[in-house]
């Protein structure tokens, strides 16, 4: 089994047998590689067409949905684990979806390209323009990324609506970095409960 290194990294996260929801599953694959090969249980909920079948085809139980209408079909503590990954900053009710994902799981895991990267700061200051890369291939104006965020403010989110941080790793790349990471990392990961 061979996931994407982002995802290998959640896949590590989640422990064997656990319930969990990949909100914005995507095509499927790290649920499926969950259900597989550490025997946990699930659904993801996606809301685009192409990623439910391709999700189906996986074998992955998929709810297609609207994440922007929150979690309440979900009850308090329903799922050990809560996947968003890649998909909090192109969401328009952030705290709110972040408030449901500590309610529906025990522990949540966030993923967030972290737009205080020293290349996305390199490109606005001496290109002049919001910048485009492997991790932010869209322009400006059809980006479904709204929300520009760094670690720095992912914090200060979580502070402010009491969720607690209980590990952090950012990444450019397959390379984990822990020195200046809010400059020098262009993924972000946060296991919060």
């Amino acid at each position: 089994m061979k996931l994407r290194d982002d995802l290998q990294l959640i896949y590590d996260w989640i422990p064997a047998g656990s319930r969990v929801l990949d909100l914005g599953c995507g095509d499927g694959e790290l649920l499926s590689a969950l259900v597989a090969h550490k025997q946990c249980s699930g659904y993801g909920v996606e809301i685009d067409t192409d990623s439910v079948v391709a999700a189906i085809s996986c074998g992955v139980n998929v709810i297609q949905a609207d994440l922007e209408q929150g979690l309440q079909a979900f009850d308090d503590n329903s799922f050990d684990v809560i996947v968003l990954s890649q998909t909090i900053q192109a969401m328009q009710n952030t705290e709110t979806i972040l408030q449901d994902l500590t309610r529906v799981a025990k522990q949540a895991i966030v993923s967030f390209p972290n737009f205080g990267y020293w290349r996305n700061r390199l490109q606005i200051a001496f290109s002049g323009h919001m910048p485009v890369s492997e991790r932010m291939p869209y322009q400006w104006y059809n980006t479904p990324n709204i929300h520009w965020c760094t670690l720095q403010d992912f914090d200060r989110l979580c502070a402010k609506n009491h969720i607690n941080i209980l590990e952090r790793t950012v990444m450019t790349g397959s390379k984990r970095i822990n020195l200046m990471p809010n400059l020098l990392g262009s993924l972000a990961f946060y296991r919060v409960g």
